[in-house]
């Protein structure tokens, strides 16, 4: 008698999922399959190892000869998996927090090494990856109901504690302003609107434990680069040393722009070096 109960909940459960279907069908966001929440196809770009992407954004462009902060995605904001990443962040398919937690842990774990390496005595830290996730405004929040960054940062950790690494989400930014999408905005809208980032109050209280840390900064899509650029700029104004970041997915990069997975040597000032010869010992180049 005891396995009943269960059995009939589950019997019920699939009553009200069929229901469900009938009143709000389900499909999937990148092709439209029906009576599914995602397909395989759609989701199959994130299944790759992570690959450098700071190329195609023209905001992590320095000017002055130093490389641009190391950025890693899985996969170009392009196709089916655009409309994924759309749905899940704008029309409310947080049921597609599943699989897209699942590649973004995959991928904490590939960047492990390199990132607990950059990240240690060794190289003067206190061993611990602090994950930041962009910061969303107000207004975002409320209209979201959450903040899905988060939920990516948070897999993000996972994974690389799964791989022996220290870490840990970081909510240590936040943004002044109202809440605009970036869609459709040029490059300097984009960037006069994110000069809003700053560092939050706990970071401006934490001084002995900023000269030891390394952060991670991690966002849902990279376009010009203006958000990932923003939250370095003010990690480092705090004193935080910013090793990389990590995007789910990157807008491919113009013609004549060097590859998304070429290697990019060197660093930003006010960061620890993260470059080609660090990410080929780890398996990743």
């Amino acid at each position: 008698m005891r396995g009943a109960r269960p059995a009939a909940w589950a019997v019920v459960e699939r009553a009200v999922r069929d229901v469900a279907r009938l009143v709000v069908p389900v499909s999937c966001p990148g092709c439209d399959l029906p009576d599914v929440a995602w397909c395989d196809p759609c989701l199959a770009p994130l299944g790759g190892p992570p690959r450098r992407a700071e190329d195609g954004a023209p905001r992590l462009d320095r000017l002055d000869g130093l490389a641009p902060l190391p950025v890693w995605t899985l996969a170009s904001y392009a196709g089916p998996l655009r409309e994924v990443v759309v749905a899940w962040k704008d029309r409310g398919r947080a049921d597609l927090d599943r699989p897209l937690r699942a590649a973004v842990r995959a991928a904490g774990r590939e960047l492990a090494p390199l990132l607990r390496a950059a990240a240690g005595p060794a190289a003067g830290r206190d061993g611990e990856v602090r994950v930041v996730p962009a910061p969303s405004s107000l207004g975002a929040r409320r209209a979201r109901g959450r903040e899905p960054v988060v939920v990516l940062a948070d897999a993000f950790v996972d994974g690389l504690r799964s791989a022996g690494c220290r870490a840990r989400t970081a909510r240590v930014l936040v943004r002044d302003g109202p809440a605009r999408d970036q869609v459709g905005q040029g490059s300097r809208g984009r960037g006069t609107r994110l000069t809003a980032v700053r560092p939050g109050r706990r970071v401006r209280a934490e001084p002995r434990v900023r000269e030891r840390a390394a952060c991670v900064v991690v966002d849902d899509v990279l376009t010009t680069g203006a958000t990932v650029a923003a939250c370095e700029r003010a990690l480092n104004g705090a004193g935080l040393a910013v090793l990389g970041a990590f995007v789910l997915v990157a807008t491919p990069p113009p013609r004549g722009v060097r590859g998304q997975d070429e290697l990019v040597a060197g660093g930003p000032v006010g960061s620890p070096v993260v470059g080609a010869a660090d990410t080929r010992g780890s398996g990743l180049g």
